[in-house]
Parts: structure tokens; C-alpha cells; sequence
């Protein structure tokens, strides 16, 4: 385990030691070229912008650069380590997608089979749409739902769910998502059943909770609640062993404070780590986990090798493919995910000049919403994955510059 030496050079700001694995023996990648990502993450945790990164990057099935920077918690002034903990969040979506497609090998399901076929309360659902004039002095109406809701349309967000975040549904959307401590992830979608879609499902892409749907679909379909199916048939198999939806007291020390963007300039503590004890039954498909730089790896691995690590696979090579193909069309999606489409549970790289960044077509990848990232491109053989514990996070680029620095280490 790398130690990290601190020299203050100004208030909780530190050097950068070297980083704890740079070995490019046989990976194709310059060893020197990759230390520009050390000095990159070095300058936002001096500009007070995160307070801690931990940056791995892997190629031909080796891990050849792993370091960590700046502090998990500055205020106990306590450094990051490589096995730090982090709340991962959407993170999460890519390996229920990955618990999906295993039950779907299994014949339990196709893709266009809808859910409503093991989750009723989805059978009769409603579209919200703007009244025409004439119709009324309200804004909106409802009207039936023009096809039934697929496990397709949830594993790429078009099932038109509504979110918190935007659309018609918005206010409706949190007020049903607010949690009670007795919640699980059946209340979940029970609640979320009762609205109506944002739009009539399949016809657009809209990001939101439908990964929480399937976590629910695992359970009902397999039999065993959603954290032991991924504890069974994910986390153990792969050896990922810090990788859990509530962090044990034994691993809280281990986990990072939560940031966000302080008035003026810098950083504030947020979140605590004493706040991922939380209620240890509601099981989140759709952000739940914390994981470990190198536990997260095992997962993107097992997938760049097409469904297997080591002795354990998972899915089948055909799978992966199914999932890192196009399933959306030319459905538009956010602005930053210019030249991107979305699979089944990810987003796949198609247009190199619009996404304006190093990659490669066919590269795919997630982030989650406390600025942990990840990215697989097949073609390099290569895997990235960044963690910190910042939001919001879009104000500054560390995720493309990451990407970038460690993409111009090829040889």
C-alpha cells in the first residue's frame, strides 16, 4: 500500500508523491506520459476543487497506474488511500443492467417482454401530454400509454418514467420519491407506478429511475432480494470485496467525506461517512453501491474480456455485445454526451468529432452523480476509472481530462 507523504505547501494543499503503480511492462503505454495524470489531479486538489482523487487505469489485463492524491476527509485531515471507499451512485446502474442480462441468459426473459409481466403495477400506464386548446383549463391531461413498458425500454431509459430533475412529472416525481425508513425497493415501484410517463415509452431518452425498477425486476425474478442476488452472483464471484450498498462500521473509517462547492471558493464537507449506514433495506439498482477503485476494476474487466474474470463469468461474450450496441437510434440525449448513444446500461462512444475527446468508436462508460467515472474501450483494451466525492462535479473537467491524460499515454 502506497504512503502518502504530505508537504504543506500552503493550507491542505499537498506535493504529489509518486504514484503508488505506474508498471507499463508489456502494456503498450508510456510510464511517463501516464504521471501527467498525477500533476493534472494534483492541480484540482490544489485549486480546492475536489478534495481527494484516486485515478487507476488498465490495459491488457493489467492494472499499470494506480494512484491516489489529496485527502478523504480534509477536516480529519485524513489522506485518500488506493482503497478508499466511495459512494459510487450511478455507477451502480451498469452492474444491475449486468444482473439483468444474466437472468435474461437464463431464459427468464427477452428484452421486449414487458415488465408489467412480473410487476402488475406497471400494466395500465398513463402519458402525461399538454392539453390541446379546447380541451380544458388545465396544462396538462394524461392519456393511455400506447405500449406496454419493456425491459428494454428500462435498461436504456425509454421507458419514459418521470424524474426529479426535469419534465412535466418533476414535482409529482420527488415528492414519490421520498423515502420513509421502513421503504424498500417493492414501495419504490409501487409509488413510482402511480404517475404518469413523461412520454409514451420507446418514442424518446430520458434519464431517470427505471435502473431501480429492474433491481426490483432481479428480486422478483430470481427469487432473493436484490442485495443477495448481487452478493451471490456479482460481488463474490469477481472478489469484490469492498463493494456494498451500506458500508459496515468496521469499513467506515475507509470511506470518503461527501463535498460540495462552498460559496466564494473551495470546498465544504457535505456528507459524512456515518450517513451510508442508513436503513439496510432499501437496495438502490439505480445508485446505491460504494466500491473501491480496484473493485470496480474487476467489474470493467470481466466485461472488456466479454463477460469473464478469471474462473467466473458471468455473461456470455454475445452479451456484452448486446449491451455496448445502440439501442436508442438517434433518440437525443444531454449535450456532454455529444456522440454518444446508449446501450443497456451505459453510453456508447459512435462519433469520435462530436464527443471531442480521445476514445475510440465503440468505447463505453458511466459516471455517478458524486463524480466517480469510469470507461472501457475494447479497441485499446484499455479501462480508466476516477473517484472522488464532489457535487455538483460539472463546473470542472476532471472526468474528460482524466480520460484524455490517461488515452495519450498510448504508444
Amino acid at each position: 500500500m502506497r504512503i502518502i507523504t504530505s508537504i504543506l505547501i500552503a493550507p491542505l494543499m499537498l506535493i504529489a508523491a509518486p504514484p503508488a503503480r505506474v508498471n507499463t511492462e508489456n502494456s503498450g503505454l508510456s510510464g511517463e506520459r501516464l504521471k501527467r495524470i498525477s500533476s493534472a489531479m494534483q492541480g484540482f486538489i490544489d485549486r480546492e476543487e475536489v478534495a481527494g482523487v484516486v485515478s487507476l487505469v488498465a490495459r491488457r489485463g493489467q492494472i499499470v497506474y494506480l494512484d491516489a492524491q489529496g485527502h478523504q476527509d480534509r477536516d480529519a485531515r485524513t489522506p485518500m488511500r488506493p482503497d478508499t471507499i466511495f459512494r459510487i451512485a450511478s455507477m451502480t446502474k451498469p452492474v444491475t443492467s449486468v444482473a439483468v442480462m444474466m437472468l435474461l441468459e437464463e431464459g427468464r426473459f427477452t428484452l421486449k417482454d414487458p415488465v408489467s409481466k412480473f410487476l402488475p403495477e406497471f400494466r395500465n400506464m398513463k402519458v402525461l401530454v399538454p392539453t390541446r386548446p379546447g380541451e380544458g383549463t388545465e396544462s396538462s391531461r394524461t392519456v393511455p400509454a400506447e405500449r406496454q413498458i419493456t425491459i428494454q425500454h428500462l435498461l436504456t431509459h425509454t421507458a419514459g418514467l418521470p424524474n426529479s430533475y426535469t419534465g412535466r412529472t418533476e414535482v409529482a416525481a420527488r415528492l414519490s420519491s421520498e423515502r420513509k425508513p421502513t421503504d424498500t425497493i417493492a414501495d419504490m415501484t409501487q409509488r413510482l407506478a402511480k404517475l404518469p410517463l413523461e412520454f409514451q415509452p420507446g418514442s424518446a431518452w430520458q434519464y431517470g429511475p427505471a435502473t431501480d425498477v429492474l433491481g426490483r425486476l432481479v428480486e422478483v425474478v430470481s427469487g432473493v432480494s436484490f442485495d443477495q442476488f448481487l452478493q451471490r452472483r456479482i460481488l463474490e464471484p469477481l472478489g469484490m470485496k469492498d463493494t456494498q450498498f451500506y458500508v459496515p462500521d468496521e469499513k467506515l473509517p475507509r470511506l470518503a467525506t461527501v463535498y460540495a462547492p462552498a460559496e466564494g471558493r473551495g470546498i465544504r464537507a457535505a456528507a459524512p461517512a456515518v450517513e451510508m449506514r442508513g436503513s439496510r433495506i432499501y437496495f438502490s439498482g439505480g445508485g446505491g453501491l460504494s466500491s473501491t477503485a480496484e473493485d470496480y476494476y474487476r467489474f470493467c474487466q470481466m466485461l472488456l474480456n466479454g463477460g469473464k474474470l478469471a474462473n467466473a463469468r458471468l455473461l456470455s461474450r454475445k452479451s456484452v455485445e448486446l449491451m455496448t450496441a445502440n439501442h436508442i437510434g438517434n433518440h437525443a440525449m444531454w449535450p456532454s454526451l455529444s456522440g454518444n448513444r446508449f446501450g443497456l446500461g451505459f453510453r456508447v462512444l459512435a462519433d469520435l468529432g462530436s464527443a471531442a475527446h480521445l476514445g475510440s468508436v465503440g468505447s463505453y462508460g458511466w459516471g455517478g452523480a458524486y463524480g466517480t467515472y469510469f470507461w472501457i474501450d475494447p479497441k485499446e483494451e484499455m479501462t480508466g476509472i476516477v473517484m472522488m466525492q464532489i457535487r455538483p462535479y460539472t463546473h470542472i473537467n476532471i472526468r474528460q481530462d482524466f480520460q484524455n491524460l490517461a488515452t495519450q499515454a498510448i504508444e
